[in-house]
């Protein structure tokens, strides 16, 4: 019985082995190896019946049997008799030479059984296969492939087997004429000789050790004689790499004469295949066997083929490899493998052919033997370490090479020196220095022209990179390199050409020079005087410092620089030691604690130059300093390409002469600086200025003279004599010279003590300066007006700066005016203007002052030159020229402050801003913007600096207020807050001179702050509020006298060219009337008037608030007729109207009646008519009557109004009921055709609101709700989306009940009105207001607002009262709201529970729903009720809803599984611990379909059988079954459904044995699941619940009606489906 069921079940699985998809032929596979698993005799007895009787199953099927009997053996060959082993030999032996095909799967997989069996049975495998193994006949191809792979297997168990087997093989290879077969052959000798080998190597553990070398010697000879005189002469290249694979491995079995005779003809033979193959792999390993055998016989016929060898080894190593494949660089590998057996036995011979192709033109040769040779120097070191010198001399020639691949391979091959003691030896220096060299090259400099596929640049790249790692690697891990490399890298840091290496180098010293210092002090000290070839303590100093002025450039070499410094401290000056070791890390932490980008440079170099000021100091040896400016002098010329570190050395330079005593060194060293300065560089001018202005800080005499001289020299004359050593420079470069001292004048000025510099300005400084200054060069004028605003600025800064009369004040003023007024307006390139207007602000503060009129000729001059300026977009070289403006703004600023500051009254006051007036009024943006942000600067400045001696009046206040007030609409929002600012300012100037001190803090004029952000936001309304605000402001701060001037400034602003300005000025206008005069009133007719007739221009919108108070008049008189006149309007009403609509909702009494009014006319018309298009038989459409729609816009427009809140509040019910009503019956209604053609119209011009009836109705109930105090709700509805719900037809019912719920939660005192009105409505004639009044009730009772109301009793009556209704949805929103009360007031459930369950039981049964929804809402509604109803009245129910519902379980209604299942579940919960055994047998009977639809394709479905399932396993009181739902159901986690099924079956059967059968019938029905996840999940229940079975309730179960469902899912369409079916399949051998 047990055998026949496994056969069927093998069987079963093995028909469905032709599965088209791989993933189920797998799964079978898989099942079959269960099979084999558990019954591996009967499963693999199956198999081999099964292909005995499907004699034409196709070859890949076959294969995939084959491969599972494999892998079932592979794990069970201990457990094989040896009458089925005898089988399967027989079955694989057929299978294996069924046809004379080669190498195809199904041979592999037969042969692989065979290989299986013969892990264990070897004899019975080895007798079948020699069996067909016979001498003269050529066996077949799979028999050699067998027994090749028996011997990799088990070696001990095939070796002794060989010689009988070569002995039979021998023969045959003459007759293999095929040249498949040959290959077969050659890949059997090679793994026989590897097996050998094996065996021989490890006698110990061999079971025969009396097995020798030479039992195989002769009949391998035999069969290399053929391999190698024969086939490798074939012209297969497949062939011949077999042949050449085998050769190798045979090569040490061949017997010592035998292989020394044949080396002769062997090495060229196989060395001939490298010409023939692409891929030499094969070749390469068998050659260097063939080598290792040779070398192991004391072979000397390796001397003779040495050349030839060498030659293509050589080539080998040197051909471009093309591919990077595993197989490719193997290759590679094993001929360096060569090269290192050849090195072992013959080194000279080996170098000698080496390294004279140093010395080749190929560049792949060249690189190709540096490789050989690295790899030489590590592998065969031994052998190579009385050839150093040979190698060092050798390695000189590639060292000029410029080729970058040759120059990264020899810096690989100098790296591989540096660990085997090579650059110890003498000439290693010179390995030390090329490293350094490539070290140096920069990343973007490229040596030569790349090639077309860019690969030299990459190389360029590599070469720095590996020179860099390989240097520091040699410093930091090779410690024999210490003594080589220190202090020799000290050599490299002054030299320009190794500034690119200074961060390698910096770094590697400083490794090495703690490393000596860990030694000790003694080994540690350089004396850098002592040895010729190292830098001077001055160089090396000189050199760090200034490298270090740009520390992130060469990879962060500043910090590098400083670093070495500090290590070196005692070797640079023994008083150093200390103070360095304070000073760099300070130095080094300001570094890391910036990047690039945040590090200010000005800053830096200021930190640096005071670094070399304390040292000097420290030092305090003027021979020292005098030395180390000498250095800085010398090394200036080596940074002639790097401006900007050469301008810091000579900052250096300056520091060091001002620190020195000797003046002679001084005198000579400016000298020699002015001489051999490059003047043509615009950018050392900056340096040697800086330089002489430092110097003079000490040495100002000396300084001055050397100047003065050098003009007297002929340096300065045009037409120079044949001495001169400026005889060659022309016009323009003499100008460069005079520019530069006219630089450093200045810089001497700005540097030198102040005292003694004003003694001088005139008679030396300025006197010179404009002896130099004769021609309009820019360059020049740049220079002149810089060095004259430092020598202004030094005069200011002197004490006795305000007793020094300067004399050319006013020619000097004149002058930089004319340079202004000379730059262009269209750009600003240079800093001339803003140098100028700082020299004038300077110049301004001395005494004599400025006449009247050149001092405003001054004012207008230096604000035209700054005002007009034509803004600028981003240069075209990526710069920006903010900054620089910026500067020149500043610069302006200062200086009309300091004029203003000699005139600090209101008159002075007036005087500047009157300047300024016409660019606050002008028609240009951006000149108003940058006027007024001049005045409030000039403003703020007047206040600081304000002294009021004596109570005065500000006259002019008015005048300056009305000015700037209506420039707080500018259009620029940064000009509208600097108008408040200005304003702020001016209120404060007032208090000032009212007498307030000028701490005092007015409430009042601080509001003005808090107004500025409101004038950044673009929006108009807000803009001119916040000038309403700012009116107010102004209105309670300004004396009576000067309101008469301030509104006449602000009439005259009226007509201001920017519009926002002149409406501002309307605003203001009407908020200071209003403030401080009745005079309005008796002028309301006339600005009515004139406002209205402007309402029909497009212009002047600062008029409308005038109309509507007019408007408003009128209405508080005749109501009626202005309603009725407005609804007369035209749809869509324009702005003007809904504006005049507004105005009616200013009084609340007077918008009480306008709303009254607009219901009476809302409610007056039907609001649809039905309207048939002209087509014959088509359906109606609605169609809004207009006056309804007209007074429902209307009602938006009042509702919209602030002011209509208080008689909103009174009629808030009866609103809300009408407004709600008329959304209902709007839903669908379209617009009469002429309105339509309208909207159409305006479609592009983006309306502020739309038309259309629905939408016009939900608006107006959204302004409702905001102006009726519920903003809450609206806000609810708005995140929510209730009103677009509203609005269609599709959602209308969900946002009625969105907006009940939004009431609820906030405006509950209001409801009991609403409710009472809206009941009344429930008996409307139209339908969808029925279901909008009942949809709005019964979500009320989802609150507990309706408890605390007293309206439950109510509305349960009231929706108990519409059951019978003919609407089907009311009827379902009936039982909504019955089953809202359990959420609302769950304590009233228990009082009505009969009334309740009666009415979800009545709609479970409602016959008149087709679509069967109003069950639907009862099903949901039970799910609620059921915990809160008594228990008594539950189980009057329980039963039958059990019953009615579970049908509901496999409906193809996502929502009907959901809520059944899920009800199902609260039926559970409510029976816990009370559970009735008819109760319990509808449990059972759900637990197949719950854990089915675990796999729902639904998530919600899926959900509810989580929370069904846990509900349920309670009553079946099962622990374990109750912690594993509780592990594995937890909502939010994901569900692995195999695992839980798994544990869940095996709960089921060890509690519940005797379920299996009533369980698997169940699940039988879902075999035929609609749903492919539940088909799936089917059978997997049945395989876990059979897998976790014990036998003996086999019974329960009928076979072979689930082997027989199993059979059909096997050709279900779904591939998921027929894998698990496969699977259970498997698990079916339990009950064999």
């Amino acid at each position: 019985m047990a055998e026949s069921y496994v056969e069927k079940l093998s069987f079963t699985l093995l028909d469905a082995i032709t599965d088209k998809e791989p993933v189920v032929q797998e799964q079978v596979c898989s099942a079959l190896c269960s099979l084999g698993e558990a019954r591996p005799r009967e499963m693999l007895r199956a198999c081999n019946e099964y292909l005995r009787q499907h004699d034409k199953l196709a070859q890949p099927y076959r294969a995939l049997i084959l491969r599972a009997m494999e892998m079932v053996l592979s794990s069970h060959i201990h457990q094989l008799d040896k009458d089925t082993a005898s089988i399967l030999i027989l079955l694989a032996s057929s299978e294996m030479t069924r046809t004379k095909g080669l190498d195809c799967d199904w041979q592999r997989a037969a042969s692989s059984v065979l290989v299986a069996v013969g892990k264990r049975f070897i004899n019975q495998v080895m007798e079948e296969v020699l069996g067909r193994f016979q001498p003269g006949v050529l066996p077949h191809c799979s028999v050699l492939q067998t027994l090749a792979s028996l011997s990799v297997s088990n070696a001990f168990g095939m070796v002794p087997f060989l010689p009988s087997i070569l002995s039979t093989m021998l023969p045959m290879l003459g007759m293999a004429k095929q040249d498949a077969l040959r290959v077969v052959f050659c890949c059997a000798l090679q793994h026989f000789s590897e097996s050998t080998l094996e065996y021989l190597a490890n006698l110990d553990q061999a079971p025969d050790p009396t097995v020798r070398r030479d039992a195989f010697a002769a009949d391998i000879f035999s069969a290399y004689d053929i391999l190698f005189h024969h086939w490798l002469q074939s012209r297969d290249a497949k062939l011949r790499l077999a042949v050449v694979a085998a050769l190798g491995p045979m090569s040490h079995l061949l017997p010592s004469e035998k292989l020394e005779e044949q080396l002769p003809r062997l090495l060229p033979g196989v060395l001939s295949l490298y010409k023939k193959h692409a891929e030499t792999f094969h070749v390469s390993k068998s050659l260097g066997q063939i080598l290792e055998a040779a070398v192991s016989v004391g072979s000397r016929t390796l001397e003779v083929q040495l050349d030839a060898l060498l030659a293509t080894l050589h080539t080998q190593i040197c051909v471009p490899v093309e591919s990077s494949s595993p197989l490719v660089m193997s290759s590679q590998k094993e001929v360096l493998r060569c090269f290192t057996v050849l090195a072992c036995c013959l080194p000279d011979r080996l170098l000698a052919f080496l390294l004279p192709r140093l010395d080749t033109s190929s560049e792949r040769l060249r690189v190709g033997t540096l490789q050989i040779l690295r790899h030489l120097i590590n592998s065969a070191a031994a052998q190579m370490e009385v050839k150093k010198p040979f190698i060092l001399s050798a390695m000189r020639l590639p060292l000029l090479d410029t080729n970058n691949k040759v120059k990264r391979a020899v810096v690989q091959v100098i790296s591989a020196m540096a660990h085997h003691g090579y650059l110890e030896q003498p000439g290693g220096e010179v390995m030390i220095e090329y490293i350094v060299q490539q070290c140096a090259l920069p990343p973007e400099q490229e040596p030569e022209k790349p090639g077309p596929d860019g690969e030299d640049l990459a190389a360029a790249d590599s070469v720095r990179a590996v020179s860099v790692r390989t240097l520091y690697l040699v410093s930091t891990t090779v410690d024999r390199m210490s003594d080589v490399l220190w202090p020799y890298l000290m050599e490299f840091l002054v030299p320009v050409p190794f500034t690119e290496a200074l961060t390698p180098l910096c770094r590697s010293l400083v490794h090495l020079a703690l490393k000596r210092q860990e030694a000790g002090a003694d080994a540690f000290l350089v004396q850098l005087e002592a040895h010729a070839t190292l830098p001077s303590p001055y160089a090396v100093t000189t050199r760090l410092l200034v490298v270090s002025s740009h520390p992130y450039l060469g990879d962060r070499r500043g910090a590098a620089s400083l670093r070495l410094l500090g290590v070196m401290r005692q070797s640079i000056h023994p008083l150093l030691a200390q103070p360095w070791e304070t000073a760099i890390p300070l130095l080094l932490e300001h570094l890391e604690a910036h990047t690039e980008e945040t590090l200010s440079l000005q800053e830096w170099e200021e930190k640096l130059l005071m670094f070399l000021r304390d040292t000097l100091a420290v030092v305090s040896d003027d021979t020292w300093t005098c030395q180390l400016s000498l250095e800085m002098r010398k090394q200036l010329p080596s940074y002639n390409r790097v401006p900007q570190e050469k301008n810091f050395l000579y900052k250096c330079l300056g520091t060091a002469l001002a620190a020195a005593a000797s003046r002679e060194v001084v005198r000579k060293s400016l000298q020699e600086l002015l001489g051999a300065a490059s003047y043509q560089q615009q950018a050392e001018h900056e340096g040697l200025a800086s330089c002489f202005g430092i110097c003079a800080t000490a040495h100002l005499e000396d300084t001055l003279t050397q100047l003065e001289d050098f003009i007297r020299s002929d340096v300065l004359r045009k037409s120079s004599g044949i001495f001169s050593i400026f005889k060659d420079r022309g016009e323009q470069e003499l100008e460069k010279v005079k520019s530069a001292l006219i630089l450093c004048y200045g810089h001497v000025a700005a540097r030198a003590p102040h005292e003694l510099v004003l003694a001088k300005v005139e008679s030396e400084v300025l006197r010179n300066m404009f002896q130099c200054f004769s021609t309009k060069d820019p360059a020049l004028k740049l220079c002149l007006v810089q060095s004259l605003c430092m020598v202004s600025q030094a005069i200011c800064s002197s004490v006795q700066a305000s007793s020094f009369c300067f004399s050319r004040k006013a020619e000097l003023v004149a002058q930089m005016m004319e340079f202004i007024r000379a730059e262009p307006l269209d750009s600003l390139r240079t800093p001339l203007r803003k140098k100028a207007m700082l020299a004038c602000t300077h110049l301004v503060s001395l005494e004599p002052a400025l006449e009247e009129q050149a001092r405003a000729d001054m004012i207008r001059g230096c604000l035209h030159s700054v005002m007009a300026l034509v803004p600028q977009p981003d240069r075209e070289d990526g710069g920006s020229q903010e900054p620089l403006y910026q500067d020149t703004v500043r610069a302006l600023e200062d200086l009309l402050a300091g004029l203003l500051q000699r005139d600090m009254t209101p008159r002075g006051l007036q005087i500047m801003v009157e300047h300024l007036s016409p660019w606050i009024k002008s028609p240009k943006g951006h000149e108003r913007a940058r006027a007024l942000g001049l005045s409030t600067r000039l403003l703020r400045h007047f206040r600081q600096h304000l002294h009021v001696s004596a109570l005065v009046p500000f006259h002019n206040l008015g005048l300056l207020v009305g000015l700037f007030s209506p420039r707080c609409a500018d259009l620029c929002p940064a000009t509208r807050q600097q108008a408040v600012d200005c304003v702020y300012t001016l209120l404060y100037l007032q208090l000032g001179h009212e007498g307030f001190s000028r701490d005092y803090r007015d409430d009042v004029a601080e509001r003005l702050l808090g107004l500025k952000d409101g004038l950044v936001h673009p929006d108009p309304a807000t803009l001119f509020h916040t000038c309403h605000s700012v009116a107010q402001i102004i209105a309670k701060r300004l004396p009576p006298d000067q309101l008469i001037s301030l509104l006449l400034t602000m009439f005259e602003g009226l007509g201001d060219p920017d519009k926002n300005c002149s409406r501002a000025a309307t605003v203001m206008i009407n908020c200071l009337l209003k403030e401080r005069g009745s005079a309005l009133l008796e002028k309301v007719p006339e600005i009515v008037s004139v406002l209205r007739s402007k309402l029909q221009e497009t212009q002047g919108e600062h008029i409308l608030p005038a109309a509507q108070h007019g408007l408003y008049l009128l209405a508080s008189q005749h109501c009626a007729a202005v309603v009725s006149s407005l609804l007369g309007s035209p749809l869509p009403f324009d702005s003007h109207t809904c504006a005049l609509w507004r105005a009616l909702a200013v009084q609340p009494s007077l918008t009480t009646q306008v709303l009254e009014l607009l219901l009476e006319k809302m409610s007056r018309d039907v609001p649809f008519k039905e309207s048939r298009a002209f087509l014959l038989g088509s359906s109606p459409h609605r169609v809004a009557t207009l006056l309804p729609l007209v007074a429902t816009c209307a009602l938006y427009e009042v509702l919209s109004a602030p002011a209509s809140g208080t008689a909103v509040l009174e009629l808030y019910p009866q609103l809300l009921v009408a407004l709600l009503l008329r959304v209902s019956c709007t839903v669908g209604v379209q617009l009469p055709r002429n309105l339509q053609v309208k909207e159409r119209r305006n479609t592009g011009t983006a309306p502020a609101r739309s038309l259309e009836p629905c939408s016009s109705a939900v608006d107006a109930l959204q302004a409702l709700l905001l102006r009726g105090g519920s903003q809450d709700v609206a806000q609810c509805m708005q995140l929510e989306g209730g009103w677009e719900l509203l609005r269609t037809s599709a959602g209308h019912e969900e946002g009625v009940t969105r907006l009940a719920s939004a009431m609820a939660r906030c405006a509950g005192p209001r409801l009991p009105l609403v409710v009472k009105a809206l009941v009344c409505t429930q008996n409307s004639l139209y339908e969808i207001q029925r279901v909008t009044s009942t949809a709005f009730l019964a979500e009320l009772l989802s609150s507990n607002v309706v408890n605390d109301l007293m309206l439950l009793e109510s509305l349960l009556d009231n929706l108990a009262a519409r059951q019978k209704d003919s609407s089907t949805s009311v009827r379902r929103l009936v039982l909504r709201g019955l089953a809202n009360v359990a959420s609302g007031s769950p304590d009233k459930v228990r009082a009505h529970g009969p009334q309740l369950l009666t009415a979800m039981i009545s709609g479970l049964d409602d016959r008149d729903d087709p679509h069967g929804l109003v069950a639907l809402e009862a099903m949901m509604g039970l799910a609620r009720l059921l915990d809160l109803v008594a228990p008594w009245d539950l189980r009057l129910v329980l039963l039958h809803t059990v019953i009615r519902i579970r049908p509901f379980f496999d409906s193809e209604k996502v929502e009907f599984r959901e809520a059944s299942i899920r009800l199902f579940g609260h039926l559970n919960k409510a029976c816990h611990g009370d559970c009735e055994e008819v109760f319990l047998e509808q449990v059972v009977g759900g637990l197949v379909p719950l854990l089915l639809h675990l796999q729902d394709p639904q998530a919600p479905v899926a959900s509810a059988c989580r929370f069904a399932l846990c509900m349920c396993v309670p009553n079946l009181e099962c622990e374990e079954l109750a912690a594993t739902f509780h592990k594995h159901l937890q909502e939010g986690r994901s569900l692995h459904f195999g695992e839980f099924l798994n544990s869940t079956c095996k709960h089921l059967m060890h509690h519940f044995p005797d379920l299996l059968g009533r369980l698997v019938s169940t699940n039988l029905f879902y075999f035929k699941s609609t749903l492919e996840e539940v088909r799936a999940a089917a059978p997997m229940l049945t395989g876990f619940l059979v897998l976790h079975a014990e036998p003996e309730q086999q019974p329960q179960v009928d076979l072979e009606q689930l082997i027989a469902a199993l059979q059909l899912l096997l050709r279900d369409p779904a591939p998921g489906v027929r894998e698990k079916s496969a699977e259970t399949l498997g698990r079916l051998v339990k009950f064999a």
